[in-house]
């Protein structure tokens, strides 16, 4: 987009979120959905944490990479659900500008490396599934390390240059950013100068999530199904795809909604308010909500520690009272 001519651009101290039009009238009762999934996101992830952290017989690699996945559900719930309640709530939509691009680091941050760890976690299926005698050498700590770094690296490499992109754009008409939180699109759509580049790099960030990453899970589950059909009994082949239905269920929970999200406001005009709002927030609320409960409930260890964990809580307050 090229300003006109004699146009003044200036730099914004500040963006207003606006929320999103034509839904003003049922934020406050849209809040109270969104603050309490948040509440069980930030409730659920938290005790996962905790108890892969506490449980020395949880710290394999499929563990440690769900808590990689919690700790970037926590990241993007939490830069971004809060701000949603104080706009619904107080109609407080005003963010500084430095408070704007970090709220845009950490949503595309979080959101990329979540989608590169289903891609470590089907790694690690595929692996404990086709070559289950090298599953302990393949996956050692230190390559599970060596591949957390590589996600934040990835994930870091691609949204810093979009950050900085962002801030050396010029506005000439509004700071009244029509959105509940700040993400890169809305910002450069703003703009009055040229965004060519910006178009460019959002377009790297949908490709790596929505065509690489995802091709490479498509990938992994290609061969893990080859390898299933090839056991010998039934009970096997179910034991074996057993052990894949909490990742199904995660990245069921996670691309959908990513990609009706990212669509959501180009569908305004043909959808109401209440259903616009919910889906433009999917992405933010059901993964940090949903994915703690399916770990929680298919994985019997964690089941299990989860139990042992409530119960020690209850005979304490039971005694204490």
């Amino acid at each position: 987009m090229m300003p006109a001519d004699n146009q003044t651009y200036f730099a914004p101290v500040s963006f207003i979120l606006t929320g999103i039009k034509g839904t003003e009238e049922s934020n406050i009762w849209m809040a109270i959905p969104f603050c309490v999934m948040y509440i069980a996101g930030l409730f659920g992830n938290s005790l996962l944490l905790f108890i892969i952290g506490t449980e020395q017989s949880l710290h394999e690699p499929m563990y440690l990479f769900l808590s990689m996945l919690a700790t970037a559900d926590l990241l993007l719930s939490t830069t971004t659900v809060p701000k949603i309640l104080d706009l619904f709530w107080f109609r407080a939509g005003e963010i500084s500008f430095a408070a704007c691009l970090t709220q845009l680091f950490f949503v595309h941050f979080s959101f990329i490396a979540e989608s590169a760890i289903l891609v470590a976690m089907a790694f690690d299926r595929y692996v404990a599934i086709c070559n289950p005698l090298r599953y302990s050498t393949v996956l050692t700590k230190t390559v599970i390390g060596k591949m957390g770094l590589a996600i934040v690296t990835r994930s870091f490499c691609v949204v810093f240059p979009v950050v900085l992109l962002a801030k050396r754009l010029k506005f000439c008409r509004t700071n009244l950013l029509p959105h509940t939180f700040c993400e890169h699109n809305g910002i450069a759509r703003l703009a009055c100068d040229n965004t060519t580049a910006n178009t460019v790099l959002g377009i790297v960030m949908a490709m790596l999530v929505f065509l690489l990453d995802a091709a490479l899970i498509a990938m992994s589950y290609v061969l893990i199904l080859r390898a299933v059909f090839r056991l010998p009994s039934s009970n096997a082949r179910f034991k074996a795809l057993r052990t894949c239905g909490s990742h199904i269920s995660v990245i069921l929970m996670f691309y959908p909604p990513s990609f009706f999200s990212s669509f959501a406001y180009s569908l305004g005009h043909i959808l109401p308010g209440y259903i616009l709002n919910l889906l433009a927030h999917l992405h933010l609320l059901l993964p940090p909500m949903l994915n703690p409960i399916i770990y929680g409930v298919t994985t019997k260890a964690i089941l299990n520690r989860v139990i042992k964990v409530f119960y020690r809580c209850c005979v304490r307050s039971f005694l204490l009272s």
